[in-house]
């Protein structure tokens, strides 16, 4: 992978992490300030279970950040676009899917059968 294709991942993953980032920033300022009170129960569950599915999303969205920062450290190391399992490239239209991949496609399916068949 050249330069200028890792310098495309490195900004692309950046923005991403810099997106997640004010997200988080955002919802902590949402739930700090509304200091609402419900007459009708169902709004307060409403409200409630609007909350939660915010904060398992932010929660889903930290876990991507640590693999952003892996795959920055990864660009940085110059193992970026290479699969952990193989050692072959990953292609660069997987990498712009997912630039947080560590496997190519044959491994992640291979990945994928094996814990179909163990049931998971």
């Amino acid at each position: 992978m050249d330069q200028k294709e890792l310098a495309f991942f490195r900004d692309a993953l950046n923005q991403n992490l810099d997106e997640i980032l004010q997200k988080g920033q955002e919802t902590i300022e949402d739930m700090t300030e509304s200091g609402e009170t419900y007459a009708d129960p169902a709004d307060r569950a409403t409200a409630e279970s609007d909350r939660a599915f915010t904060l398992r999303l932010r929660d889903r969205e930290r876990k991507l950040i640590k693999k952003i920062q892996k795959a920055i450290k990864r660009i940085d190391d110059g193992d970026f676009g290479f699969c952990v399992a193989c050692g072959d490239d990953i292609s660069i239209a997987r990498l712009k899917a997912r630039p947080v991949t560590t496997l190519c496609i044959a491994c992640k399916s291979r990945q994928e059968e094996e814990e179909q068949n163990r049931g998971e």
